[in-house]
């Protein structure tokens, strides 16, 4: 096909359009992302870029898969501190190297779901910037003008998407990496709450505080991928259930009282864009109240100022000690901040009990609420930057920081130019979980319409379990060799009687009683409706499969006892689970 056939901006309603009607193929969007890589090399975004021998294997893959799952034939692209299995994660910094053997956990779901992976992208080193031009692989120009910087860390990310070199990129957001591209490259950056998309196989800058983050051209595209990646994932010590909610408008949009601070040469046009958008809010059908802002304010300066830049250095402090010189200068200067020993055992208490006050304050505050700011203050020159590297970092970050540390959820979508070729964006906050909140917020700003998600995962059974196949017992790899994955804690209705059967080894049974009865700890996983059969055929006798009654008065099927194998089995029910029985 002609290049000029396929648009500048790749998205997913595009190209599953295309390919539903036979007008293009995966290998042709991919010679043509090839090619665009080649005429933009001089742009700095990719540190492996598309290459056919890569992809191939990707490309034959689709032959045998559902060509109607969500994401089939979609290129996507992966920043540098993620793992695509068999090419190196370098985290900016090509000393520092590895080849994973696996995919990180969220590239394997999106693979699942039939997307490309078609390279992997330039970035801050380490993920410690915010400005694009911190990496010893050149500085990602800007999408739009080129003097401008692309904002970090996840800048390659951002400007391959916005150059049409992917339908959409995988980042990191920390300190606001997956929101500040964005803004400065006009995308939607969508970062989930804390711990709801696995952060397995991404190295580290602050694990208490990372988030993998997509960017798009859509909201609605950005709703897909989360869909496609949100889950618990059972290796990952950081992860959690956060399931999605029922779509809702927020009751109230909360904007800051005080005059904003605006930086940087074009900071009076990003005060006017600013102006712009707090009246396209308040024209909103929706509820506005002013607030001051100094709580966010308070928690964004700990970042930086407080403990969390020593876990930055916990990360890969101890690489860059045993190789000085090696690592982008004013990367190490910021890391090496975090070993100056500023930062003792009773400071990092004190913040941390700091931060717990704000959280407390911040989750009153925003309950059923979203809150709206600038994406940036404002933007430099990369040359400015350059002579500048400290500052105009810091100041990139000013309504962005807050974010991680209380745990909120944020997405940052264009609110309009600041100036020609200048995006200017706004971010949306709320608290975790509170993803569909911001989403319709966002929405009614950008007057876009959300449809229903169409999602094509593979049929699951809920299960409930309450032995030896829990997490951290010996038959968990069972559960996980048939697809399923843990979901969440739980307790059975005040129905149940638990008993240790005589078994080699021990394991408990959970009979229901026609009165009287306990509650007892279970955990919800979901198990693939293909692998129910065959899973439930191997358990023995007295053990079965039948519904348990949840204490939310749910049920569900999972493991019971027959009534015969009360009889010489010890009564544990006292120990309220198997995981407190001796």
């Amino acid at each position: 096909m002609s290049r000029l056939n396929m648009p500048h901006e790749l998205t997913v309603d595009w190209l599953q359009a295309s390919y539903g009607s036979g007008k293009i193929t995966p290998e042709q969007v991919i010679e043509v992302i090839i090619h665009r890589a080649q005429e933009d090399e001089g742009m700095n975004i990719w540190i492996t870029p598309p290459v056919l021998e890569r992809i191939q294997p990707y490309l034959n893959n689709l032959k045998s898969m559902d060509a109607s799952l969500p994401l089939w034939g979609v290129p996507f692209a992966i920043k540098d501190n993620i793992d695509l299995a068999g090419i190196p994660t370098t985290a900016g910094c090509s000393e520092y190297a590895y080849i994973p053997e696996k995919h990180a956990a969220v590239v394997e779901r999106l693979v699942n779901a039939g997307a490309i992976p078609v390279g992997k992208t330039n970035m801050d080193q380490f993920a410690t910037g915010l400005v694009g031009t911190r990496s010893p692989y050149g500085e990602t120009h800007n999408a739009l003008i080129e003097k401008w910087i692309s904002g970090g860390s996840s800048s390659g990310s951002a400007v391959a998407v916005a150059r049409g070199h992917a339908a959409f990129a995988l980042g990191t957001d920390t300190a606001g990496s997956g929101r500040v591209p964005a803004a400065l490259n006009r995308l939607v950056g969508y970062k989930p709450s804390l711990g709801a998309w696995p952060t397995k196989g991404v190295v580290p800058a602050c694990a208490s505080l990372d988030c993998v983050t997509v960017f798009t051209h859509s909201l609605q595209e950005a709703r897909v991928i989360d869909e496609q990646v949100r889950g618990f994932e059972p290796s990952d010590p950081w992860s959690k259930s956060v399931p999605r909610l029922k779509e809702k408008l927020p009751k109230k949009l909360y904007l800051p009282m005080k005059p904003l601070n605006f930086f940087g040469p074009m900071a009076e046009e990003y005060g006017k864009a600013w102006d712009a958008a707090v009246d396209k809010i308040e024209a909103l059908n929706l509820p506005v109240e002013y607030i001051n802002y100094d709580m966010f304010e308070q928690a964004a300066a700990l970042l930086y100022e407080g403990p969390w830049v020593a876990e930055r250095w916990a990360s890969v402090g101890e690489f860059v000690d045993a190789r000085p010189g090696i690592t982008f200068p004013v990367t190490e200067q910021v890391l090496r901040s975090g070993a100056s020993g500023k930062h003792d055992a009773a400071s990092v208490f004190t913040a941390m009990h700091k931060l717990q006050e704000l959280r407390m304050r911040s989750n009153e505050l925003l309950k059923g609420a979203v809150l709206v700011m600038p994406t940036c203050g404002g933007t430099w020159t990369r040359a400015q930057v350059e002579a500048e590297p400290i500052t105009t970092n810091s100041d990139m970050g000013h309504y962005t920081n807050h974010c991680n540390l209380l745990d909120l959820c944020a997405i940052a979508v264009p609110a309009g130019d600041a100036a020609t070729g200048i995006p200017f964006g706004i971010t949306l906050f709320s608290l975790s979980g509170n993803e569909h909140l911001v989403e319709q917020a966002a929405a009614s700003f950008l007057g876009a319409d959300l449809p229903p998600l169409k999602v094509n995962r593979p049929e699951t059974i809920a299960l409930a379990v309450c032995g030896l196949h829990m997490r951290g017992y010996p038959l968990e790899k069972q559960m996980l060799e048939f697809g399923s994955r843990f979901v969440y804690e739980a307790h059975t209705a005040e129905k149940y009687q638990m008993v240790k059967l005589p078994t080699v080894p021990a394991k408990p049974g959970l009979l229901k009683k026609n009165a009287g009865g306990g509650a007892f700890a279970v955990e919800v996983w979901e198990m693939p409706a293909a692998s129910f059969g065959a899973f439930a055929a191997l358990i023995p006798a007295p053990l079965g499969i039948g519904k348990i009654e949840l204490a939310d008065g749910t049920e569900i099927p999972g493991f019971i006892c027959e009534g015969y194998a009360e009889v010489g089995a010890e009564d544990i029910s006292a120990y309220g689970g198997w995981r407190n029985s001796p």
